[in-house]
């Protein structure tokens, strides 16, 4: 059997566990691709983390079948959720989400993640101590 072809590859942030089938509709209906189909494996893999932001890789093939890459939240999400009202991000909380945004990182060094996640918080007038 030849490889599939891909026809269509789009990078949707959705709410974990509830992706709203309207927003999927927008960015894939002329693809053809079961969008119900679609949301459920989106909102079972994400289940556990609802609440949150989680990308999604969506590749969709010109047999009209799909498959499904997660991405971790946007660093900015992950950063508004650890400051919880504060203004200063602590260097546990710099660690804990450079730990988390590693795998989507181009480096494989904590460290150099740490500067990524810092500089982001500070481009968005978060203090980092």
């Amino acid at each position: 059997m030849p490889p599939k072809k891909q026809s269509h590859q789009v990078t949707m942030a959705l709410p974990a566990g509830e992706a709203p089938v309207a927003e999927l509709g927008k960015m894939l209906g002329m693809t053809g691709v079961n969008l119900v189909a679609l949301k459920k494996e989106y909102d079972s893999l994400t289940a556990a983390q609802r609440g949150e932001i989680v990308p999604a890789v969506i590749t969709v093939f010109d047999d009209r079948s799909f498959a499904l890459k997660l991405k971790t939240p946007p660093t900015s999400f992950l950063i508004k959720q650890a400051l919880n009202g504060d203004k200063t991000l602590s260097r546990e909380r710099l660690r804990a989400i450079a730990e988390r945004k590693l795998p989507d990182l181009n480096t494989t060094d904590i460290e150099a993640a740490m500067r990524t996640v810092a500089g982001t918080a500070r481009s968005m007038g978060v203090q980092v101590s």
